[in-house]
C-alpha cells in the first residue's frame, strides 16, 4: 500500500515537471519523420566516411526526396601527450570535432548551425601496427559518439519546431 502511494506521488510529481518524451509517436512521430527526411551530404576523408555512415544509421532515412540536408566539416587531430626521455611519445589524444549545418533543401536557408565533438586517449606502444589499430578504433568510436550528439541536437530542434504554433 505504501509503495503504491509513493508510486502515485512520483507520477504526479513528474507530470508537473515539464518532461516530455522526445520521440512521442514512436517511428511515426514528428521527430522521427523529421530525422528520416535528413540527407547527409558527402564528407571528405576516412573520418567523413565513418561519420556519414554513423549518421545514416541513426537518422533512418526512408527514401524519397529529403527535406533537409546536413552539411558537416570535420576536424580530426592527433596530438602527442606523454614523452619519454628519448623524446618519443607514450600517449596520444585523438580529437574529432564537427561543425554542422542543417539546411532547408527547398530554399537553402540554414536552420541550425552547431558543433559537436569528443576526444579519446590512445596508448602508444612498441608495435606501430598496434598503435595504428588503436588510432583507427578511436576514430570509429569517436565517429559514433559525435554522430549521437548531432542526432540528439537535430531531434531536439525537430521537437521544438513541431511544438511551435
Amino acid at each position: 500500500m505504501r509503495a503504491a502511494a509513493l508510486l502515485l506521488l512520483g507520477a504526479v510529481a513528474l507530470s508537473g515537471c515539464g518532461l516530455r518524451p522526445l520521440y512521442t509517436g514512436g517511428g511515426n512521430g514528428a521527430v522521427a519523420n523529421a530525422l528520416a527526411n535528413v540527407e547527409v551530404a558527402p564528407i571528405e576523408g576516412k573520418a567523413g566516411w565513418l561519420m556519414a555512415n554513423a549518421l545514416r544509421d541513426r537518422l533512418g532515412n526512408r527514401g524519397g526526396a529529403p527535406t533537409y540536408r546536413l552539411d558537416i566539416r570535420l576536424d580530426d587531430r592527433i596530438s602527442g601527450l606523454g614523452l619519454r626521455s628519448d623524446d618519443s611519445v607514450t600517449r596520444e589524444r585523438r580529437a574529432l570535432r564537427a561543425r554542422y549545418q542543417l539546411v532547408n533543401v527547398a530554399d537553402g536557408s540554414v536552420l541550425l548551425d552547431a558543433t559537436a565533438g569528443s576526444d579519446a586517449g590512445i596508448d602508444v606502444v612498441q608495435s606501430e601496427y598496434a598503435t595504428i589499430a588503436a588510432e583507427n578504433t578511436a576514430l570509429e568510436r569517436l565517429s559514433g559518439i559525435v554522430a549521437d550528439q548531432i542526432v540528439s541536437r537535430l531531434a531536439l530542434y525537430a521537437q521544438r519546431r513541431s511544438a511551435a504554433p
